[in-house]
């Protein structure tokens, strides 16, 4: 994606009327703290991506697609801005975008999708069955949703929104509701790490997993 389309896609989502924004789906199934919210796809690298490879570092993860017209841009902007709040702590963060649109969602689309908003961020993607079985892990629903007569490869795609909050060894947390203030999010992950500090021989992972 283009910087100058990037630009022309958040102008477009500011434009869109707030009552239409928040009209999308919230729903999520409610998932008991601690369960583990698995999850095992592909980065824009190929190479395979489990809740269980970022030890020492909580996850922030959210499901969208990239052709969406507003709700996802806004997530993925709040998502950066949890980062640049969190500052250095940010380093005790991965933020991590699952595509629930495998089919057009390209590598090289997912990364240039969530790079322009942070480059620390990471697109995840998989075969259609590997996404359903993540998405399913985390209550998120979503699907096609196409006009009568359309062409096959365009249609929106309905689905649950939100940020889910993965511990430290891969579990679930909690889940931050569509437009919960970034500034809020950020709080909450502080507390958490501040709560937690690292422990010796937890080294950071490479930020370049989904780039």
């Amino acid at each position: 994606m283009s910087r100058r389309f990037g630009v022309a896609l958040c102008v477009a989502f500011f434009l869109v009327p707030i009552g239409q924004r928040a009209a999308a789906d919230d729903g999520a199934a409610d998932l008991p703290a601690g369960l583990p919210a698995r999850y095992l796809l592909m980065d824009a690298n190929g190479r395979a991506v489990s809740n269980d490879d970022f030890p020492g570092r909580l996850q922030l993860i959210s499901f969208g697609y990239t052709f969406c017209p507003d709700v996802c841009p806004t997530t993925l902007a709040e998502m950066a801005a949890v980062l640049g709040a969190l500052g250095p702590d940010a380093e005790r963060l991965q933020a991590i975008f699952i595509s629930v649109d495998p089919e057009r969602d390209t590598a090289s689309m997912l990364r240039s999708y969530v790079s322009f908003f942070d480059p620390r961020i990471i697109g995840l993607s998989g075969s259609p069955a590997l996404v359903r079985r993540a998405a399913d892990h985390f209550g998120v629903r979503y699907e096609q949703v196409r006009e009568p007569g359309a062409p096959a490869d365009q249609y929106a795609v309905d689905h649950s929104v939100g940020m889910f909050l993965l511990s430290t060894d891969g579990r679930y947390l909690r889940r931050f509701a569509y437009a919960t203030p970034a500034t809020e999010i950020a709080a909450r992950i502080r507390e958490i790490i501040s709560a937690s500090p690292q422990q010796p021989g937890q080294q950071r992972q490479p930020s370049s997993t989904g780039r």
